[in-house]
């Protein structure tokens, strides 16, 4: 769990990094939209971080159930599952990040 938070910390600072680098009067509207995409980007995977942890607990049936495989598709069907709930507005934590995002760009650009 601490790693996939970690990364996506690191990821969302070397996003808003590259977000607030950039010149703000040249396309704001660009950087608008990279700012939503990191901080969205950053829900999802808080969002799986989460689900992982309430999937971890089920048990599979031995005939059909268990091993390596499934290990793998639940994790990408996990994601998938945080992608969706992002999408459909989420948590809310994408909301406060992009305005973090967006309040940093703008003392950068002070």
């Amino acid at each position: 769990m601490d790693a996939a938070l970690s990364y996506s910390s690191a990821n969302l600072s070397a996003q808003s990094k590259a977000i607030i680098g950039q010149h703000p009067g040249k396309n704001a509207s660009g950087l608008h939209a990279k700012a939503r995409e990191a901080a969205e980007e950053f829900e999802t995977v808080f969002m799986t971080t989460m689900l992982e942890g309430m999937f971890s607990g089920l048990k599979t049936d031995p005939p059909y159930g268990g091993g390596h495989s499934e290990k793998v598709y639940r994790s990408l069907l996990v994601g998938e599952y945080a992608k969706e709930m992002t999408r459909s507005g989420g948590v809310g934590i994408a909301d406060h990040v992009y305005r973090d995002i967006l309040a940093a760009q703008e003392g950068a650009s002070q």
